[in-house]
């Protein structure tokens, strides 16, 4: 059977996701959706959970990257595909291509987190590093591409990477189908494209809104200037999302189908994968947070019933951990003080009693003694606590200060 050409640069359509679905038949499961009722109390309606964490390769991308290289004909399946990912992309061709029976070849930056470079390599693809960014890499690609015949896999710029992608979209329709507001985290736009011209399409009533990390986000930019404008640096923990310019095609969607981006702050992709992983039991990587974090940023600004779409599941636990430590220090459940105490047997002693007396649990202890801003009979301690959040925490300040001690944050 002759494979389905599609011009690469034409605008997807509800048809094209459509059709893609049909490939994705046996292939893409279709991702739970969980009501997450912490955060429908906090919003104050109904707030459900898009899974695609939970996908095959742990995220969305093996809907776009197979419906990509399932439409090559023989002769580029001959030599074979090559792709540029921090990642989740990476992970979704070598499958693919696998699945397919096609020699594949990834580009990752260097510093990719290394259990996404083992599960590509696992999934049949040869890793090669380059970069220190996903644009680097894909230079790498393109180089790569040229030099052996095969055919590049972009990782969002390709109407049928967009149409994989927006078979998400249908599946948010059908099993929410009162949704009023979709979030979906965001970087080269091919997830919020596809979802937002699928939606569109049949509910154009619906609110679609892009949620980029502050420290790369290229839409707010590109929109308003009116072209895809790259940027000159990038720094997220959001390795899914780190994207320094939108491509041609998602431009073009987002600008026609999204009614807003927003962006979220790393202490807040914290917060969210924190909240995400105590309160829904579910593990996602920062990029993957992205849209719960726009919510607890301001929960009583989305239109409910809402759905927050979870990208992507691949963290790297060493990360994991890390993340989990930042986000209980963003949510106040660790404290860290420095308290003036006398310098004099007991005084120690009696301070730790006070922490004790409001709750907390010390972590850790240590003195100073030198320093310009102590009386010579003063030693300065300092804190490290932890607590059951922000109003505990103020709490535990507010009685050392009422016995005395000059407490320093």
């Amino acid at each position: 059977m002759t494979p389905q050409r599609t011009d690469p640069t034409s605008e997807c359509t509800l048809a094209d996701i459509e059709s893609a679905r049909t490939t994705l038949a046996q292939i893409a499961v279709v991702t739970p959706m969980e009501e997450s009722r912490w955060l429908s109390a906090l919003v104050g309606g109904r707030v459900d959970l898009k899974c695609e964490n939970l996908q095959r390769t742990g995220s969305f991308k093996i809907r776009g990257a197979y419906v990509r290289i399932s439409r090559l004909t023989p002769e580029e399946r001959a030599h074979g595909v090559v792709a540029a990912s921090a990642g989740n992309h990476a992970q979704g061709v070598a499958l693919a291509a696998t699945t397919l029976g096609i020699k594949s070849t990834v580009f990752m930056p260097e510093g990719a987190p290394i259990p996404k470079e083992k599960a590509t390599r696992a999934y049949g693809a040869d890793v090669v590093f380059h970069g220190r960014y996903l644009e680097d890499a894909l230079v790498a690609a393109r180089a790569f591409a040229a030099e052996t015949g095969a055919t590049l896999i972009h990782p969002f710029d390709h109407v049928d990477i967009v149409a994989g992608q927006g078979t998400a979209g249908l599946e948010i329709l059908e099993q929410a189908p009162d949704v009023r507001t979709v979030l979906v985290p965001t970087g080269g736009g091919g997830l919020l494209a596809g979802i937002a011209i699928a939606i569109k399409a049949k509910r154009p009533d619906v609110t679609i809104i892009g949620v980029q990390a502050e420290g790369a986000a290229a839409f707010p930019d590109s929109l308003r200037d009116g072209a895809p404008v790259p940027l000159t640096s990038m720094k997220t923990m959001a390795d899914g999302i780190a994207v320094g310019c939108p491509g041609e095609i998602t431009f073009a969607a987002v600008r026609d189908h999204v009614d807003e981006i927003v962006t979220v702050s790393e202490e807040s992709l914290s917060r969210a994968l924190l909240a995400l992983v105590e309160r829904a039991k579910m593990v996602v990587e920062p990029a993957g947070a992205a849209a719960v974090a726009a919510m607890l940023d301001d929960p009583t600004r989305w239109a409910t019933p809402a759905v927050a779409v979870l990208s992507g599941g691949n963290i790297d636990p060493l990360l994991l951990g890390k993340v989990i430590r930042h986000g209980l220090a963003s949510a106040g459940r660790y404290l860290y003080l420095r308290v003036c105490i006398p310098d004099a047997p007991g005084g120690l002693a009696s301070l730790l009693t006070q922490v004790s007396e409001a709750g907390a649990n010390v972590l850790e202890v240590a003195h100073e003694r030198i320093s310009a801003s102590l009386d010579l009979d003063e030693v300065e301690v300092s804190l490290q606590l932890e607590t059951r959040g922000e109003p505990h925490a103020e709490q535990v300040k507010a009685r050392l200060r009422e016995h005395g001690y000059r407490v320093y944050e």
